[in-house]
């Protein structure tokens, strides 16, 4: 048999287990509900309130300034609400405005004209952008990663300094026309810059990465051995294409050609910097109308427009697409 003291001095070293109030049966409901309750409402509605702060908010004050008139104020535009004496408050709304637009062939033109060369500069990222996405993907890794700085490369730089840069090329004594004096191709310098066909080069070279990158992600996540499944099968490598690779990747050419498309709609700085007087296109109506006219209704409304004209279709294609998504699963 142990001695005392033997039993004594196990006891000692045995630790002292206390269970913790956190462990609690109540605390961990408690916790569980928190977590639940408020941290999912919290993560799921931090989107909301972004756009909320962020795009509802400034929209719905640019659509406030669009149903007021020019004033010599500051702000350049009348109020819409405002008191009178029997402590009530009258609402003046103005939609001249939109009547401006709808009426005066100007606004309507370079609508139309910005539609024009966005959809041909997003069509023509497209083309180019997914030839150069699919080839990263099939790409090895040392080369994709170094394929793919080179498209990042050119973020590094200012846009306004790689339009100036565009403009030293184009020009009439740029590198472009030396290079073809030089070789004897022309006798006297093409007039490339200040034309449509200058500004539709810029615009393609700048909005290229934002086709690139979303088409890159979403091929290089597409599974390759249904590919080679169908090739075992007998189809060829254009049938391969068009009936798995293409429909695969929808989604990154419906994202690129929206992360292209809506801000070349409304681009200033290349239309203004290297098209010519011709090249009329709805951001540099709003730079006019904003700082040369000093008319911040007019603006405004123009503004509302252009974004009703962006919003709808892509709502609208959203909800189709939701709806043929729900429907084939």
């Amino acid at each position: 048999m142990k001695s005392q003291a033997q039993v004594f001095k196990r006891k000692k070293r045995e630790p002292l287990i206390i269970e913790p109030m956190v462990h609690s049966r109540k605390f961990k409901n408690f916790l569980n509900i928190c977590e639940e309750h408020i941290w999912r409402k919290v993560i799921l509605g931090t989107p909301y309130l972004w756009m909320l702060l962020f795009f509802v908010l400034p929209f719905l004050y640019v659509i406030q300034i669009s149903l007021t008139e020019a004033a010599d104020l500051r702000p350049p535009y009348s109020t819409m609400f405002k008191w009178i004496e029997d402590s009530s408050i009258s609402i003046r709304l103005v939609f001249d405005n939109y009547l401006v637009i709808l009426e005066d062939d100007l606004y309507i033109i370079s609508y139309l004209n910005a539609l024009r060369v966005a959809f041909l500069a997003t069509l023509t990222c497209l083309v180019i952008g997914y030839i150069m996405a699919y080839g990263i993907s099939q790409s090895s890794r040392k080369w994709r990663t170094i394929l793919l700085l080179a498209v990042i490369m050119p973020f590094w730089s200012s846009f306004l300094l790689r339009v100036y840069a565009w403009m030293g090329l184009l020009g009439n004594h740029g590198i472009l026309n030396s290079f073809l004096l030089w070789i004897g191709l022309i006798d006297e310098p093409l007039q490339i810059m200040y034309t449509n066909t200058s500004m539709f080069i810029v615009f393609v070279y700048a909005y290229l990465p934002f086709m690139v990158l979303p088409l890159y992600a979403n091929l290089e996540k597409l599974d390759m051995t249904m590919n080679e499944a169908a090739a075992d099968l007998g189809s060829k490598p254009i049938t391969v294409f068009l009936t798995i690779t293409l429909p695969l990747s929808v989604p990154g050419i419906v994202a690129g050609c929206m992360l292209t498309f809506i801000p070349a709609i409304g681009e200033f700085v290349v239309p203004t910097l290297v098209g010519g007087p011709e090249s009329l296109m709805i951001g540099r109506v709003l730079y006019n109308e904003f700082f040369g006219n000093i008319d911040w209704p007019l603006a405004s409304a123009v503004a509302s427009l252009l974004l009703i004209v962006l919003v709808i279709p892509f709502m609208l294609f959203e909800h189709f697409n939701s709806k043929l998504e729900t429907r084939y699963q």
